[in-house]
């Protein structure tokens, strides 16, 4: 896809379906995808906003987040478009893969003996 092409709006059973399969953490309310993210506290929240903020800007489509102690909301959807489009599941699994990535078995990295951030239930 070039800069400047528009994506067509995907229809809301195919995300149900998509979602399922590829993300199945995140879920589809009204014409968003949305996801929810538990941290340990303040200062873990703060830097999963960050993440997420990096990303988006990076990837120039950006998501609305609903901000809280110990607890962040990622809605996506593709405003120009309407609706839920290839470019939000694109950012959605960026978010997931960077947000919830650990150090894998036998890496040098030893990985927070914290909760840090986990995905979480609808509410």
């Amino acid at each position: 896809m070039s800069k400047g092409k528009e994506c067509p709006v995907i229809s809301d059973e195919e995300v149900v379906k998509r979602l399922e399969q590829e993300l199945p953490g995140w879920y589809l309310e009204g014409r968003w995808i949305r996801r929810k993210f538990n941290t340990d506290g303040w200062p873990t929240t703060l830097m999963l906003v960050n993440t997420i903020a990096y990303l988006a800007e990076a990837a120039w489509h950006h998501p609305d987040l609903e901000v809280t102690w110990g607890k962040v909301w990622v809605k996506l959807r593709t405003h120009a478009a309407g609706g839920v489009t290839e470019k939000d599941f694109t950012l959605a699994k960026q978010i997931e893969q960077s947000v919830l990535w650990r150090p894998g078995e036998g890496s040098p990295l030893d990985g927070t003996p914290n909760k840090w951030v986990r995905g979480g239930s609808r509410e």
